[in-house]
């Protein structure tokens, strides 16, 4: 990558690539992937908030077995 650019504001971050270097079915590609991992990552988060998932998880492994008596 010789001519790239990022810039970053309080707002955005603008990445700038050289064309010749980027094929833009790449590019598209890349933005794609970017976006469903977020979402991927923003739904752990937001299970790890959510009080009624995490505490019927917890129930699950509170549960006693007689076989492990």
């Amino acid at each position: 990558m010789r001519n790239s650019v990022l810039e970053i504001t309080e707002q955005e971050y603008l990445i700038k690539l050289d064309k010749s270097e980027f094929d833009l079915s790449f590019i598209h590609s890349l933005l794609k992937r970017i976006q469903s991992e977020q979402t991927f990552f923003k739904r752990i988060f937001d299970d790890e908030e959510d009080m009624i998932a995490r505490r019927s998880y917890n129930d699950d492994l509170d549960v006693d077995h007689l076989s492990e008596k």
